[in-house]
C-alpha cells in the first residue's frame, strides 16, 4: 500500500544519510524516556505478531512530560533497538533521535494535544479496515463498546499523514477512546500503552463479529441500545483487579 512504501522508502532514505545512531537531536535521552522507549518498541512489535499491522504500516506513540516518543519512519520494528529513540514536542519539532518520525504524526500529536493521552496505537487492522468501508460507525453488536466511550464512529478519508486526516479523526473521536478511518484503518489511546493496544484488539475483535454476524443470509444481527452501551461501559470503569 502506498503509505507502506512511503514509510519503508523514508526509513532507507533516512538511515542512508542520518548521522551516527543514538546521536540525539537538540538534547540527549532523558532517562525516563529511555525507560519508556522499551515498551513502545514492544506494542509495536505486538502489532505485527497479532496480524494488526503489516511490515510498518502501523505507528506507536507515548507522552513523557512534553515530549512524544513515535515509532520511527519504515523501520521494521524488530530492528529497533535503544540506540533508536524518536521523540518530538507537542509542536512537532523533533528534540530526541536521529531517525525520520512516522509519516502519520500529524495524528499522533493531535491526539496527545487535544485529550489527557499517554499513549496511542494505530494499526491497519483487517477487519476494522472493512468495517470502515461499509458503514459511518460500527454498529453496537457487543458490550465493550462502551469500554470505548460508545460506538465507534467512522473519520472520513484523508490522504495519511495529513492535517485533514488528524482533524476528521479528532471529529470522530469525540467523548471516545478509539475510531475507525476510513478505507484507512484505526486509532485508540490510552493511559497506558497496554490499554491503548488492548483497545486496539477489541475494536478489531468487534468488527470481525459484526462481520461475521451480518454474513449470514436472511438473519440480521441484534444490536445494543445506547443505553445498553452506555451502561455497559459504567460497568467496564471498575472492571478488574483494585489497588
Amino acid at each position: 500500500m502506498a503509505e507502506q512504501r512511503q514509510e519503508q522508502r523514508d526509513g532507507r532514505d533516512d538511515r542512508e544519510g542520518a548521522r551516527t545512531v543514538g546521536e540525539a537531536r537538540g538534547r540527549g535521552v532523558r532517562e525516563e524516556e529511555a525507560r519508556a522507549w522499551e515498551p513502545l518498541v514492544a506494542t509495536a512489535r505486538r502489532t505485527v505478531t497479532d496480524g494488526l499491522v503489516v511490515g510498518t504500516s502501523g505507528n506507536v506513540s507515548v507522552r513523557v512530560g512534553d515530549t512524544v516518543l513515535v515509532t520511527p519512519s519504515g523501520v521494521p520494528y524488530d530492528r529497533l533497538t535503544p540506540d533508536d529513540v524518536t521523540g518530538v514536542d507537542l509542536d512537532g519539532r523533533q528534540v530526541l533521535g536521529t531517525l525520520v518520525p512516522t509519516s502519520e504524526l500529524p495524528m499522533h500529536l493531535a491526539v496527545h494535544r487535544a485529550t489527557d493521552a499517554r499513549a496511542v496505537v494505530h494499526t491497519h487492522a483487517v477487519h476494522a479496515t472493512a468495517v470502515s468501508t461499509l458503514v459511518p460507525e460500527l454498529p453496537a453488536v457487543h458490550y465493550m463498546s462502551g469500554a470505548l466511550g460508545g460506538a465507534v464512529r467512522v473519520a472520513p478519508y484523508a490522504t495519511y499523514g495529513t492535517e485533514e486526516l488528524a482533524e476528521n479523526m479528532l471529529h470522530a473521536l469525540a467523548d471516545r477512546t478509539a475510531c475507525l478511518l476510513q478505507n484507512h484503518g484505526t486509532i485508540t489511546y490510552g493511559d497506558t500503552l497496554d490499554q491503548a493496544f488492548d483497545r486496539t484488539a477489541q475494536l478489531e475483535w468487534m468488527c470481525r463479529l459484526w462481520l461475521t454476524a451480518s454474513s449470514v443470509p436472511g438473519l440480521t444481527p441484534s444490536l445494543l441500545s445506547p443505553e445498553q452501551v452506555a451502561e455497559a461501559g459504567e460497568k467496564l470503569r471498575g472492571y478488574g483487579q483494585r489497588g
